[in-house]
């Protein structure tokens, strides 16, 4: 390459795919060369670029963004509530409902945020320093200040400081999982790649925040800051936006709709009242205002907050962490889970899963990176594997052990496992694909015990082979090679079969190598020459006339649970799509175990390739008949999500790296690895893995649907309340006779059975066959129109109790305060009866279930007998609520309507699931 001047200043335009371009053409594109810039110049890149550094994102005043969380209609209610409460002067009340408000924007205030958080979680991968060339010498520079046309060297373990165009690699591998989720490092190359390759597939690029794995390399800054692939990524979160859950928008209808409807009643009622009963109108304003007490369900917001709230501690208990509350519920309701595979589908840990020689094939059972497991022939399972393994199987494992740099090794065991030999997690020290082989080893007790290395020829990229010189307890010397079958089938002359070495059979190897790719098996090959003892070196001069031993097929197995929980997922009618920047052969191997698509079928796996082809509008199209996406990059995992939004999918996205956070923050449910997920990732998700387990998923779908259950329960058990409520007041307004309730015991009834029965609902069990069922509609009410009907007839029910309570109570000459004290009686131990009746809102509670299943129950029945104890009796609560102590003959009508007003609604319940059958 020809070298640049160094003191180059003004940076030319930079060229738009580096990766495409022979270095000489990218160097003079960034006017630099081989000795990098002067001081000068790149301070003169500094000033003209900026630092090294992802951008700030903008974010409103604290103030502002604690005041958004006050925007929505069912908080209006509350303020209007509180409003009236002022009116009134009814200061405790009013700081009670406030105090509801308050605490539902500060739980807001502090959940919110993640995607900025995401975005800090990005720029916290960036190098802190790089080794650059300045002023034609190697110096430290701080990355912040490194510039295009700057030309860095790399060495192992270094944080790659920018993007980089490379033109020196040896033997460099990168680590790029975060980037693009493949398990193994990518191999280096300075030879330029495809204008239209994938992240993945970009051999002669080196990307910020990535790792080196092993190697050494040298490259020319393409990219600084935003204009790196990972500033692409945060610019991806930044705009990808977030998408209110279900939940939120029902709830957001319905305090529409509730509004409209109160505010609609209480301008009828003040025009019955005026003008055709001609009441005064302090006296009907005081009536309406009780009215929209009445009807106003102050302890909603409450409530859906301590729902959610309960919901989330359940789920921390099955190792699903949530960070946003409608997230709970949210999951319930997901149609359609788009799941990273490394580390989420798969383990992480590449496994030896096939091997085959010449005399035999062997399957290999385990996983991951602990060595127990067993070689088993083809066609003998069941039988107990040999003391020693077969010369053919030996000699392979040998070079799997010997020509090999990784160590396997146990963590010491907890304190209560000492005994059990097999306690500890395994963990590798070195690169994962040697590690398989390391292992596969060990399942077969070969070991390097015994024998020493003379000499090693490293792994190179270019080469695509490792080679060692051996020598055993005897003496003898071997050359011992692993690498691509195709490099080492080109250097060998022979083969081991069954009686000794015999003629290479190409056509063999070529077959059995296709057959193991097309499992998505990633296949390496072994091979060996016997050396005389001097021979204490190798080098590639020296790989020939090698006796061909045969092949390794390696996988990232998938997750035995993950397994069974996808087939949960299909029968709960959800989809699972795999999303990753494999290869599209791994992904559908992987996915044909996994059952995620039919064995033995046509599958149609798009690769990030065809994605860029098709428009949005081609994609939303093929989208949900597809269930396999291959080589994809942070842009085509968007673009996937906002597709399947655009079919009112709810869409669940998992992932653990980097990568995968743009996505998160756009899905519905973002969901994160809590293990081996960077911390951008679990910034941008909703709800974090701390098993990293895909079976957690599951779980957590059927929690979301348990609390979706128990919340419209709890909505349709306490709207009730204030139907009844409201309707004694309208009745008592339109007939133009005494209030039954004041406005201040319509408040005390609301709060007390807000505060104990309707939360009791929140911790019921989930419904029989709730993961059998489909996922709910999008759309639509939180309680359906035949909902809505059972609790107007409900409200009708109880309301109408609680006027025969009082206009009896008043007909026998008793004063209107005992009168009133006795109907809120009646109220309360209505909606004590009508708890029950909502715990199977689907079949009869005639049932010994009612009695159990859920001890909250009997405890908030309890607080609520007691509360309204005091209420009746205690002094100070007569002075507050104007109530009287009732004789104990007076409890026996409430007493006796709740049991009638039970059965009713049972009578009612059976109706209305006669008329669903039908």
């Amino acid at each position: 390459m020809a070298e640049q001047s160094s003191t180059a200043g003004t940076l030319s335009i930079a060229p738009e795919r580096p990766y495409a371009l022979p270095v000489d053409d990218v160097a003079e594109a960034l006017g630099t060369g081989l000795e990098g810039l002067s001081s000068a110049a790149a301070a003169d890149r500094l000033e003209e670029h900026g630092p090294n550094l992802l951008p700030e994102p903008k974010r409103k005043p604290a103030i502002l963004r604690f005041l958004a969380h006050f925007n929505d209609t069912l908080i209006y209610i509350l303020l209007g509530a509180a409003a009236v409460k002022a009116i009134m002067q009814d200061w405790l009340d009013f700081w009670v409902i406030m105090s509801v408000a308050i605490i539902n924007a500060v739980i807001g205030y502090v959940q919110e945020g993640r995607a900025e958080k995401a975005l800090a979680g990005i720029r916290g991968m960036l190098s802190a320093d790089a080794s650059a060339r300045r002023d034609g010498r190697w110096v430290t520079v701080v990355a912040a200040d490194l510039v295009p046309g700057d030309v860095v060297r790399l060495a192992p373990g270094d944080k790659v400081p920018a993007d980089l165009r490379l033109f020196q690699s040896f033997q460099l591998r990168i680590d790029e999982s975060a980037l693009t989720g493949e398990s193994v490092p990518a191999s280096k190359s300075v030879d330029p790649v495809a204008a239209d390759a994938g992240v993945g597939d970009r051999a002669s690029m080196a990307f910020s925040g990535t790792i080196v794995a092993a190697g050494q390399g040298r490259g020319i800054v393409t990219g600084t800051g935003a204009s790196t692939e990972i500033g692409k990524i945060q610019s991806l979160v930044g705009e990808a936006g977030s998408l209110d859950t279900p939940l939120t928008k029902q709830l957001a209808g319905f305090g529409r709709v509730l509004t409209l409807v109160i505010l609609g009643m209480a301008v009828v009622m003040l025009a019955i009242g005026r003008f055709l009963h001609g009441m005064p109108f302090g006296e009907l304003i005081s009536a309406t205002v009780g009215f929209a007490v009445a009807a106003i369900p102050e302890g909603l917001p409450a409530l859906v907050t301590i729902t959610l709230a309960i919901g989330v501690q359940q789920m921390a208990k099955r190792h699903a962490i949530t960070r946003k509350l409608p997230a709970v519920e949210a999951l319930g309701s997901v149609t359609t889970v788009c799941s990273d595979k490394t580390g989420t589908l798969t383990r992480n840990e590449m496994t030896v899963r096939r091997i085959v020689t010449r005399v035999r094939a062997y399957g290999v059972s385990g996983l991951g990176y602990d060595p127990r497991g067993e070689i088993t022939p083809d066609g003998s399972e069941g039988a107990d594997a040999p003391e020693r393994p077969a010369p053919d199987l030996a000699a392979i494992l040998a070079v799997a052990t010997l020509c090999n740099d990784a160590h396997i090794v146990r963590d010491a065991p907890a304190a209560q496992d000492v005994a059990d030999t097999s306690a500890g997690r395994w963990s590798l020290v070195g690169e994962p694909t040697e590690g398989a082989l390391k292992v596969v080893a060990m399942k077969g007790g070969v070991t390097s015990e015994g024998t020493r290395r003379v000499g090693v020829l490293p792994f190179d990229s270019a080469n695509k082979l490792m080679a060692t010189v051996n020598e055993s307890a005897d003496h003898s010397r071997a050359i011992l090679v692993k690498g691509a079958p195709d490099r080492l089938l080109e250097r060998s002359s022979g083969q081991r079969g069954a009686s000794g070495t015999e003629p290479l059979d190409l056509a063999l190897w070529g077959s059995t190598i296709d057959e193991l790719s097309a499992q998505g098996l990633r296949v390496l090959a072994a091979a060996r020459r016997p050396v005389a003892p001097p021979v204490d070196h190798v080098d590639l001069d020296d790989l020939h006339d090698l006796e061909f031993l045969g092949v390794w097929g390696i996988l990232d197995p998938p997750r035995p649970e993950a397994i069974d929980a996808i087939a949960d997922c299909h029968t709960a009618g959800i989809r699972v799509k795999m999303i990753t920047g494999d290869h599209a052969g791994t992904a559908l191997a992987i996915s044909r175990e996994m059952g995620l698509v039919p064995d033995g079928e046509d599958v149609h796996v798009i690769t990030g390739t065809e994605l860029e082809g098709l428009s949005q509008e081609q994609l939303k199209e093929v989208v949900r008949e597809v269930d396999v996406y291959a080589r994809t990059s942070p842009e085509h995992k968007i673009r996937i999500v906002r597709a399947l939004q655009a079919h009112d999918e709810v869409v669940a996205m998992t992932g653990d790296g980097v990568n995968d956070a743009p996505a998160l923050t756009r899905a519905n449910v973002g969901i994160a690895m809590g293990i081996k997920g960077t911390e951008a990732t679990k910034e941008a998700a909703e709800i974090v893995l701390a098993d990293d387990n895909f079976a957690t998923i599951r779980s957590a779908i059927r929690e979301g649907r348990r609390i979706y259950d128990n919340l419209r329960k709890s909505i349709v058990f306490l709207l009730p309340t204030n139907g009844a409520q409201s309707l004694v007041i309208l009745v008592a307004v339109v007939l133009g006779i005494a209030l039954p309730l004041t406005p201040v015991q319509v408040l005390w009834v609301n709060m007390v059975t807000a505060v104990t029965l309707s939360l009791a609902l929140a911790y019921e069990p989930g419904e029989k066959g709730i993961m059998r069922r489909p996922p709910r509609p999008p759309g639509g009410s939180i309680i359906n129109l035949r909902e809505l009907g059972f609790v107007l007839i409900v409200s009708l029910l109880i309301g109408g109790a609680t006027l025969g309570v009082f206009y009896s109570v008043v007909a026998a000459g008793t004063d209107i305060p005992y009168a009133r004290t006795e109907a809120v009686a009646m109220l309360a131990l209505g909606q004590l009866a009508y708890l029950f009746n909502c715990r199977f809102l689907t079949r009869s509670s005639i049932t010994f279930d009612v009695f159990r299943g859920n001890r909250v129950v009997w405890w908030s029945a309890l607080a609520l007998i007691v509360l309204q104890l005091v209420y009746t009796y205690a002094p100070f609560m007569n002075d507050l609520f104007d109530s009287r102590p009732l004789t104990l003959q007076s409890w026996l009508l409430p007493l006796g309507l709740s049991v009638v007003l039970f059965f009713a609604i049972e009578l009612l319940k059976l109706i209305r699931r006669r008329r669903s059958r039908s």
